[in-house]
């Protein structure tokens, strides 16, 4: 973590941080798998518009609907992890995850024990991409590899989201994590 020569709680001339900080973070590699989904759900479709199959109907309906549920299956898997939006505001951070905002997840602050920047969070540890859960881990949303944060939480499990400018986000955290101090304490 880089020291901030702004002061305590890291904004800037002794500011605040807005009431809502929000990020992003977008994987275009992904847009590869949703076009193979795509091409999968074209197969499926020329299949069952122009066959000429003659080993019977069955097969053929079984390559038709296999092409369609896999094509669908890749490009909706996919398009849900193409990007992740972030939001804290005053109470909560919440994430969610490609166009329609699905995977959600919304974590009041008051269960956060510790937010933490992670300068590299990759697929690989968290076995891909997408919503991933691991019993030594915790859960994460990696959408690409790259800057993240980590929170733990008061139940004893990490929540690690990959985001765009995860040090402010931490900063944003923490400063609403920690109890303002007192005037009188000054």
């Amino acid at each position: 973590m880089r020291d901030h020569p702004h002061g305590e709680s890291g904004a800037p001339d002794g500011a605040a941080y807005p009431e809502v900080w929000i990020g992003r973070a977008t994987n275009r590699a992904q847009w590869l798998l949703a076009l193979a989904g795509a091409a999968f759900m074209a197969l499926g479709i020329e299949l069952a518009v122009d066959s000429a199959w003659t080993s019977g109907v069955v097969p053929l309906v079984m390559s038709v609907v296999g092409c369609i549920m896999a094509g669908l299956l890749v490009l909706f898997g996919t398009l849900a992890f193409v990007h992740v939006a972030v939001k804290v505001d005053k109470g909560h951070l919440e994430v969610r995850c490609g166009h329609i905002g699905l995977p959600r997840r919304r974590i009041p602050l008051s269960q956060v024990v510790a937010a933490d920047f992670a300068p590299r969070v990759t697929p690989r540890h968290w076995g891909g991409w997408g919503y991933r859960w691991r019993p030594e881990k915790g859960t994460a949303v990696v959408v690409r590899r790259g800057e993240g944060v980590v929170l733990s939480l008061k139940d004893g499990h990490t929540f690690t989201i990959t985001v765009d400018n995860a040090e402010t986000a931490v900063q944003v955290i923490r400063d609403r994590l920690s109890p303002a101090p007192s005037r009188a304490a000054r």
